[in-house]
């Protein structure tokens, strides 16, 4: 089989395309030829030894597989030979081939595009989390989403409008910010004047939660225009700064900060975690949510598009093919 390979962390233009021994699957897994295969931020960083997980070396890359059961492991009776599956693999999804537990898999619905399904396991999988365990977020309320047209930005908007909120996208380019607004926002605007253009927007109550996975400056205003009770989530960094909180603001402001880590929740509650996905494949099916894919590129151009993903050039969710 095809597939990319990183030999040690570094540059992303050291990602290899090769040809590696097809996998056979152990008990109680199943080997999926893969029909997408979605690129995430974390893949990035991985990569390049900057992420919290340090995978030996040499591995491929990759979390989120769709494609179709070829091989059955010992004891799988969920699934057949010809299923189409979305699959949460433990690394090895940038490869025409990969293994994956068979518990870690989602029947997909029938007709269901490849890369789309893709975008709802960690893009939306993220933002749904976020938005409903983390924010328990209220109809009626202010969500303001940072770096709004990306993958997850674009899943916490549809998910947001479908959660009953008033959506403000935040987006660095006037392009982003039409992209945004034709994804259901309310209102989109720049980081420039982040702070006055909020409480302008909301006639000064200001954001009741904020989707943060930018950091830096960003952060800083949030935690000025932040409602009373509202909840601040910390997505990521991708403008590549953690911020620092001034904790007294929190107090005077009486908000909370809160974490997402939605991959360490998927193991913790297992349970939640399937609802959820029921939750977004009914949403998908009702076209309530509907994933934004920009591109759809062969695996030799893994390091191309993991360099766009990781310089917020890219909108949308952007998706490996064989």
């Amino acid at each position: 089989m095809k597939a990319i390979v990183c030999h040690e962390f570094g540059p992303l233009e050291d990602l290899s395309l090769e040809d590696l021994p097809d996998p056979t699957p152990a008990d109680g897994e199943v080997l999926i030829r893969m029909q997408a295969a979605g690129v995430n931020y974390p893949d990035g960083l991985l990569v390049q030894g900057l992420y919290q997980a340090k995978p030996d070396r040499p591995f491929t890359p990759g979390n989120e597989v769709a494609g179709e059961i070829v091989a059955l492991g010992a004891g799988v009776t969920r699934f057949a030979i010809g299923d189409r599956v979305l699959a949460a693999v433990s690394g090895g999804g940038y490869a025409e081939l990969a293994i994956c537990a068979a518990e870690r898999c989602f029947a997909l619905p029938e007709g269901m595009d490849a890369a789309e399904a893709c975008a709802l396991l960690v893009a939306y999988g993220t933002s749904h989390h976020a938005l409903k365990q983390r924010a328990a977020l209220k109809a009626g309320e202010w969500l303001v989403i940072f770096g709004a047209a990306g993958a997850t930005g674009i899943a916490a908007i549809q998910i947001g409008k479908t959660m009953g909120a008033k959506v403000i996208a935040v987006c660095s380019t006037e392009e982003k910010r039409a992209i945004a607004l034709e994804n259901g926002a309310d209102h989109a605007i720049g980081y420039d004047t982040l702070k006055d253009d909020i409480k302008r927007l909301t006639e000064g109550h200001g954001a009741d939660v904020v989707y943060d996975s930018v950091g830096g400056d960003a952060f800083a205003a949030a935690s000025r225009f932040m409602a009373r009770n509202g909840r601040l989530l910390v997505i990521g960094f991708a403008s590549g700064e953690i911020p620092k909180l001034s904790v007294n603001l929190t107090l005077v402001k009486e908000y909370s900060v809160v974490g997402v880590f939605w991959g360490n929740w998927t193991r913790h509650e297992p349970d939640a975690y399937q609802e959820n996905m029921k939750e977004l494949f009914a949403w998908h099916q009702s076209g309530a949510v509907r994933p934004y894919i920009e591109g759809r590129y062969g695996l030799g151009k893994a390091a191309e598009v993991l360099s766009r993903v990781l310089g917020r050039g890219a909108t949308g969710k952007i998706a490996l093919v064989p």
